[in-house]
């Protein structure tokens, strides 16, 4: 295949799924689209998409350094800057839900489009998420003492909604020769600790380093540390309905970290 603007063959790589949810490629292509306007961090290429696949530039892995992790939090700091209409917004060319998790298993991430970030977090993540959970018979009755909060403006701040990658594992940054390159992302409108937050959750290398230079470009809120387990209540808490077993004992411990820290 012929890249037409750079003129050189380039490597395709297709993520495909049969039967994937209605529109799931799409939201993808649209979340990298969106990601990649910013002008911050590279995002990988795409080059086609249908309703079973999607193609992208193949990405060649290279080993992560230090100085590649002070320029990837830089480009963070700027992809966060570019904004978003409002918390739980989609890419633009994407109407509805997002989607969130294992391609074998996507979960609907709902979409919205809130003024302030605590009520979208209560609404759109942590409502859902109790939901599903008591559907599998789980219980976590902290959950919905952090929506109680949340609702009520705790934790709320003057911070603009943030154009997040929105699922930032580690295994969503390719350290590549021309940067750490995003893919697969759950790009929406969100709290730009959010994304910190993912990072941290599966550990980055050098994550110090990508830390300290997001917070030289835009410092952040003082205590931001604090509210890491408030952020990863979500993708902690969809593994745990996913996979069970150890998850189930992280995800208790976040949410009483996130109670603790919301009742400071």
């Amino acid at each position: 295949m012929i890249d037409a603007t750079r003129g050189v063959v380039v490597g395709v790589y297709r993520k495909s799924r049969p039967g994937a949810p209605a529109g799931f490629f799409a939201c993808e292509a649209a979340g990298l689209r969106w990601l990649d306007d910013a002008g911050g961090a590279p995002v990988v290429e795409v080059l086609g998409v249908d309703d079973d696949h999607l193609d992208l530039v193949r990405l060649e892995p290279v080993a992560a350094t230090r100085e590649a992790a002070r320029a990837f939090g830089a480009a963070l700091a700027a992809t966060h800057a570019a904004g978003a209409p409002a918390f739980g917004a989609g890419p633009p060319g994407w109407a509805g839900d997002g989607f969130f998790g294992p391609l074998d298993s996507p979960q609907t991430m709902p979409a919205g489009h809130f003024a302030r970030w605590g009520p979208f977090l209560a609404a759109c993540r942590l409502a859902p998420l109790d939901c599903d959970l008591r559907q599998a018979g789980i219980s976590m009755p902290g959950l919905a003492i952090l929506g109680e909060r949340l609702r009520g403006g705790a934790l709320d701040d003057d911070e603009p909604p943030a154009r997040l990658h929105g699922d930032l594992w580690s295994g969503n940054v390719v350290w590549t020769a021309g940067g750490a390159t995003l893919i697969d992302p759950a790009a929406h409108g969100g709290h730009r600790e959010s994304d910190l937050a993912m990072l941290a959750l599966f550990g980055l290398p050098h994550l110090d380093d990508v830390f300290e230079a997001y917070d030289e470009i835009a410092p952040l809120r003082r205590g931001w540390r604090h509210r890491v387990a408030l952020h990863q209540v979500y993708p902690v808490g969809v593994h745990a309905l996913l996979f069970g077993g150890a998850y189930l004992h992280e995800l208790a411990d976040v949410i009483d970290r996130a109670v603790q820290e919301i009742a400071r």
